[in-house]
């Protein structure tokens, strides 16, 4: 079921790429089946005590309906977010619905991973070809784990408003090898901190039955995925820089999504005073 949600969203957004008339409905599609994604994943998530992406799913209900409202309007910023989502979605769909396009990255980034943990001389085995082990505890890299998902949403956001070529370039070189590297580390990082055992703190709230899961989720469900936020976070301010109409389009958009809040709430939207 979940992947047919993401198959669904995936087609959507390709098809928004195709210009008509009716492009908005089918955007309104694509965001729909990110959001119900995002609830159906939300068992999964819990398992691991991971809060994030519950939060998320949450946040992602007034999101998708002030989304579906200014759509349906043909808000020009939201159709750029909209166009931004199928970029993201044409790079991502290749690792995620081909098996050997995907098992292939995993791989590349398993190898990458075990040269740099036995570099730093943390030995470990490969006791799969996707699974590391260390002091009897194991690690299995999946497609999530490859930064393929921060580097196709990133690139998505480049896309979003026109740019020349040397604009292109540069936020490419700024994206891929930025979130790739960055990857590995956290990876590395993660299964160092897990098998390590270096945060074996407040299991109540951490733990989940298993031994040692502790380390892992303060290593990887907070303190990498915090990480994880504010590089993305530096990588589009960077991203702002190359291309300045992608600030004005992050501003213009967050202006849309501000007002209508107060609209959701029936409110009236304050006024912003004239800029000089």
């Amino acid at each position: 079921m979940i992947e047919y949600l993401i198959l669904i969203s995936c087609v959507s957004f390709l098809i928004f790429l195709i210009p008509t008339r009716y492009r908005q409905y089918v955007a309104i599609v694509g965001w729909t089946g990110m959001v119900l994604f995002l609830f159906a994943e939300i068992p999964y998530y819990l398992s691991i005590n991971n809060f994030l992406y519950p939060l998320l799913a949450v946040l992602s209900v007034p999101f998708l309906v002030i989304t579906v409202q200014l759509l349906l309007k043909s808000e020009l910023r939201v159709m750029q977010l909209s166009t931004a989502a199928a970029v993201a979605f044409l790079i991502y769909a290749p690792f995620e619905f081909i098996p050997a396009l995907g098992d292939w990255l995993i791989s590349v980034v398993v190898g990458q991973i075990f040269f740099v943990l036995n570099a730093l001389h943390y030995d470990t085995l490969l006791v799969a070809w996707d699974m590391f082990q260390r002091y009897g505890f194991r690690i299995q890299i999946i497609l999530a784990c490859t930064g393929i998902q921060g580097i196709a949403i990133m690139l998505g956001v480049a896309c979003a408003v026109p740019s020349n070529w040397r604009q292109k370039v540069l936020s490419f070189l700024l994206v891929v090898p930025t979130i790739y590297l960055l990857n590995i580390a956290r990876n590395v990082a993660v299964i160092i901190a897990y098998t390590e055992q270096w945060f074996p703190y407040l299991p109540e709230i951490a733990g989940n039955g298993e031994i040692g899961y502790e380390s892992f989720f303060w290593a990887h469900n907070v303190i990498a995925e915090g990480l994880a936020l504010v590089l993305l976070i530096g990588i589009a301010y960077g991203l702002f820089r190359i291309n300045p109409s992608l600030a004005e389009f992050a501003r213009d958009l967050t202006g849309e999504y501000y007002q209508a809040v107060y609209r959701l709430g029936g409110k009236t939207p304050p006024v912003s005073p004239p800029v000089e």
